[in-house]
Order: structure tokens, then sequence, then C-alpha cells
């Protein structure tokens, strides 16, 4: 069993940044990954960034070179920087964990364990 929580959400304007952390919990070897997804109210959950379990990471495109995933093991602490935010960027974010066996992954279909998410507002 798994548990996530993340914290570091709120309302920001254009233009800023906020960090998001996710204190992760239970067992999660080496065939883990570890993910950020986001949501807004009547549209599917989507992947914004992955880190897999050897440091590898993957972004969606709306994101690349604005958001940096990290993760600090001594502590099991998830981050996500988000620079230079835009008011599309809205939206309630959740950390996941899933079984990727070394690999990332921005699809639904691999996370199994979820938290209960953060919201982000950036206003314009």
């Amino acid at each position: 069993q798994v548990h996530l929580m993340e914290s570091g959400g709120g309302s920001v304007q254009a233009g800023g940044s906020l960090r998001l952390s996710c204190d992760v919990s239970g067992n999660t070897d080496d065939h883990y990954c570890i993910g950020w997804f986001r949501q807004v109210p009547g549209k599917e959950r989507e992947g914004v960034a992955s880190i897999s379990s050897a440091g590898t990471t993957q972004y969606a495109d709306s994101v690349k070179g604005r958001f940096t995933i990290s993760q600090d093991n001594l502590i099991n602490t998830l981050y996500l920087q988000m620079n230079s935010l835009k008011p599309e960027d809205t939206a309630m974010y959740y950390c996941a964990a899933g079984l990727c066996y070394w690999y990332t992954s921005l699809s639904l279909n691999d996370y199994k364990y979820w938290g209960q998410g953060t919201q982000v507002t950036v206003s314009s």
C-alpha cells in the first residue's frame, strides 16, 4: 500500500511560480514511478510529469521547459516546480504512484495510488 499527500497549491498570477510537494509513504521499490497529473472540471485527468526509479523524467509538451519534477529520496518527497505559470495551468494537481518498471509514464492506466489533490489557480 502506498499513501500520497500533496501540498503547496495556491493562487498565483500569470508568470509566477509555485512548488508542489507530495509526501510518499509505503512500499515504493524500484518498480515504481511517481507522477504528477492535473484535472479541470469536465475534462479528463492528464499527465504532467513523471519520474522513474532510475531518475529519468518525462514531461507533457504543454509544460516542457517550465515545470521540473524531482524527488528527495531521503525524506520520500516528490516535488513539482512550476515556473512561468499560465492561466491554462489552473487545475487540481494530483501525485500518483504506479508500477512502471524503471520507466516513466504519463498514462493514467499505469498508476494505482493517488493523492487527494491540491488546487492551483493562475490568474491573468
